[in-house]
């Protein structure tokens, strides 16, 4: 008989051991399409904070220093902060997972999907921080991406939106710059990398788009005005500019919405 899918996913969400949380987001991925999980219903239990290592230390983004890719401390520095934005990343993966219940199959097949993708990124860049002397939580770093988690824990819908639609998305914004950075500096190991995460990022944002939509279907209302509701109402409609356009197109958004979006750039 087929074991708890929203069970595993919060074995691997809770988890706080680096290497085990990785095995354990690339299993829910083999357990899952070898039909070893099955999804149940049933409201989820209280989970406020993911599993995370002792290190890095969480500080405000504020507080966080500006380091020069130029310099070896700057150029692993910024390897860094992608990492943990990986490492958040699975656990906003598994949290989707087992945090909704109720929802189809499919939902639940792109999430834990996303989930190892995301542990394969970390570990390519976490590989990477070694190969220059660093290891991850040898810098500080912010917990932005699982506060908005814990915002959007009551909402589905919500979640879609604001964090893949959002968050995420602005990665396929800010990947090509970062690429460019270290393309400057000779660091084309780490230029690969961030090409294999962009490629899986517009998957994992168009994932977000089609269960925001399919969310918006079911509760009768018309996504793109629900989006930009969503954006003024939780981040005041700010968003940054610019846009990695051919990105989010592949990623669901429309041409209505993209200009929109460039609108809000302009009053931000």
């Amino acid at each position: 008989m087929p074991e708890d899918l929203h069970v595993a996913a919060e074995q691997c969400l809770r988890c706080a051991e680096v290497d085990r949380k990785l095995e354990l987001a690339r299993r829910l991925w083999d357990d899952w399409r070898a039909g070893r999980l099955s999804a149940g219903g049933g409201a989820a239990p209280p989970l406020d904070q993911a599993g995370r290592p002792p290190r890095p230390e969480l500080v405000s983004p504020g507080r966080l220093a500006q380091r020069r890719i130029g310099t070896p401390e700057g150029q692993a520095a910024l390897i860094h902060a992608v990492a943990h934005i990986e490492f958040n990343a699975i656990n906003l993966a598994c949290d989707a997972v087992f945090r909704f219940r109720d929802m189809p199959d499919a939902y639940y097949a792109d999430w834990v999907r996303v989930a190892a993708e995301e542990a394969y990124h970390f570990s390519l860049l976490h590989t990477r921080l070694g190969q220059l002397g660093y290891a991850y939580g040898d810098f500080p770093a912010h917990n932005g991406l699982w506060d908005l988690a814990v915002r959007t824990a009551h909402d589905p819908l919500l979640r879609m939106a604001l964090v893949p639609r959002v968050m995420e998305a602005r990665g396929l914004d800010v990947t090509p710059g970062m690429m460019e950075r270290f393309a400057s500096i000779g660091d084309q190991q780490t230029v690969a990398i961030l090409q294999i995460i962009l490629r899986d990022e517009v998957g994992h944002v168009e994932a977000g788009s089609r269960w925001f939509r399919y969310l918006c279907e079911q509760r009768g209302l018309e996504p793109e005005a629900t989006y930009f509701d969503l954006l003024q109402e939780h981040l005041a409609g700010g968003i940054r500019c610019p846009l990695h356009k051919p990105a989010r197109r592949a990623a669901g958004f429309t041409e209505s919405e993209l200009g929109r979006l460039e609108a809000l750039c302009k009053r931000s």
